[in-house]
């Protein structure tokens, strides 16, 4: 009964409007004095005690090695244990595979760098959204939310995760089939309590981050030293004629570069909680700089170690490559590796949680989104509806979308929104020039990885313009999707107050408050 009347006192001091917040804070005097004023007389001197309640706000709890478990726990998910064949069958040959993985790093490095940057002179959460908004405007910034919050991050989070229901399910059903309606229950209650998680601790989800950045490299370290033991033994005849060029195709090279880059993303996830690094011009960084250096080395080293057990036909032919090094190599200790595979791919489902939310919470705090996504928990101070949000989209693509032709439609415009941002950092330079700047990458860095963007979203033009055209065309939804939700000023009165009654039941619901300032 206490907790209810103390969270309706809250709720009365900080509505969900900025007018009644400001008014409120006039009246007051100040916004910081949330503690009850306790009086007591002693012999006829009065005696005042203030108890202060900690803030409500989203705490600086990012450290340097969170920051890179972070960026390495959201890169490094199943694809490099299941299917590095895509760079190899595009490429042509195991030397040219090997220069792509590496150019990939490079290039990744590039876009990272340039990140970098962007993330300590605009020292916002938000990510892509955040530096649409800051160079190119509401509009663009809009379109970018919405294609991100219709299609692409549920499907994204839903593919993830079924390739977490699928190999945390593996070890008990080896060697049958496992049913593709308990694939999906594994799923579901992988996303969940990823979600349960974020909504309730910074600090944990946090720690078990680390852990399980930590697990994944320890899987990677199991591909990586006993290939490179085989190596070391001699087992190079996998490697002769590496560099044969009768394989090799200049149309491929692009598709092998396009899979490369992909297998990559996720170097942007530290610049959507910037709000929330521990001195972010140095921890961004370096954060940033430590992870591309690690991840690349680890891309490389494990494909080296393959091609030391396998040949460049059985690796094509294989389904999930690190299940058939370790059946090589271990016997039926190669059991163990599904779990690996499960594990990372859970990492990088609680990577891609916390960063995403701090986006919505970022884009209703910009008024984008209903304000109630800005609000934070009063006790656990995470930003449980922001957190939330995305649960019921990513739940009805996992039981009833076709997220694999989603996900084909949508792609391209992660590396078109992409290109967008780097081309605002070269536009920023000239129309903001004395922006302080604690870290700056030579003007060359990001001229070369936009038109490296750009040149991906030409070629999904040319390759598959179909599902292009689909996707510009959910993506274009957004146009007066911005119109009607956010510029309608001919709203009902009734339809306003419906709104206005839904967010405060929210926020009674949830528990949540505006953050102190």
């Amino acid at each position: 009964m206490t907790q209810q009347i103390t969270l309706e006192r809250r709720w009365q001091e900080t509505d969900v409007t900025p007018e009644r917040s400001a008014s409120a804070q006039n009246n007051n005097g100040t916004s910081a004095a949330r503690g009850d004023k306790l009086c007591a007389a002693d012999h006829g001197d009065k005696v005042q005690n203030v108890e202060e309640k900690p803030k409500v706000e989203l705490k600086k709890k990012v450290t340097l090695l969170r920051g890179i478990s972070i960026i390495i726990g959201t890169i490094i998910g199943a694809g490099i244990f299941i299917s590095p064949k895509g760079i190899l069958s595009h490429s042509g040959s195991v030397g040219m595979s090997l220069i792509v993985w590496i150019a990939c790093g490079v290039l990744s490095l590039f876009g990272a760098l340039c990140y970098a940057e962007l993330g300590t002179c605009i020292k916002k959460s938000g990510g892509h959204y955040t530096y649409i908004m800051e160079a190119f405007g509401p509009q663009m910034a809009f379109i970018r939310l919405w294609s991100d919050l219709i299609a692409i991050r549920p499907a994204g989070m839903a593919v993830i995760s079924l390739a977490f229901g699928q190999y945390i399910l593996e070890p008990l059903f080896m060697p049958c089939h496992i049913p593709p309606m308990a694939v999906k229950l594994a799923t579901a209650i992988g996303i969940t309590s990823v979600m349960y998680l974020n909504s309730m601790s910074v600090t944990w989800t946090a720690r078990i981050q680390i852990v399980l950045t930590i697990s994944k490299l320890l899987a990677i370290a199991l591909i990586i030293v006993p290939g490179l033991y085989q190596l070391f033994k001699g087992e190079t005849q996998n490697f002769e004629n590496a560099f044969v060029m009768s394989n090799v195709k200049l149309s491929g090279m692009p598709l092998a570069f396009y899979s490369g880059m992909y297998a990559y993303a996720g170097w942007f996830y530290l610049n959507f909680v910037t709000e929330e690094v521990t001195n972010p011009e140095k921890t961004v960084p370096l954060a940033i700089c430590i992870s591309m250096a690690i991840v690349t080395a680890c891309y490389v080293l494990a494909n080296v170690a393959y091609y030391t057990v396998m040949t460049a036909e059985e690796l094509l032919d294989s389904d999930a490559v690190a299940v058939t090094f370790a059946e090589k190599l271990f016997g039926k200790f190669s059991i163990v590796v599904p779990l690996f595979v499960a594990l990372s791919c859970f990492g990088s489902m609680n990577g891609c949680i916390f960063a995403l939310s701090r986006m919505f919470y970022v884009a209703s705090r910009e008024g984008q989104l209903p304000s109630v996504l800005s609000m934070i928990h009063i006790r656990k101070n995470t930003p449980l509806a922001a957190v939330l949000i995305m649960y019921p989209m990513t739940m009805l693509q996992l039981f009833v979308g076709d997220i694999y032709s989603l996900l084909n439609f949508m792609s391209f415009l992660r590396w078109l929104f992409i290109g967008v941002v780097v081309l605002g950092l070269i536009y920023l330079r000239y129309k903001k020039p004395d922006l302080p700047r604690p870290f700056k990458v030579p003007l060359f860095i990001p001229v070369i990885f936009c038109l490296t963007c750009f040149f991906m979203v030409f070629l999904s033009l040319y390759s598959d313009p179909f599902n292009t055209g689909i996707g510009f065309v959910i993506s274009l939804t957004g146009l007066p999707a911005y119109y009607i939700l956010l510029h309608f000023n001919r709203r009902p009165q009734w339809i306003q107050r419906t709104f206005d009654s839904i967010n405060r039941s929210l926020q009674i619901l949830l528990e949540v408050v505006p953050a102190d300032q």
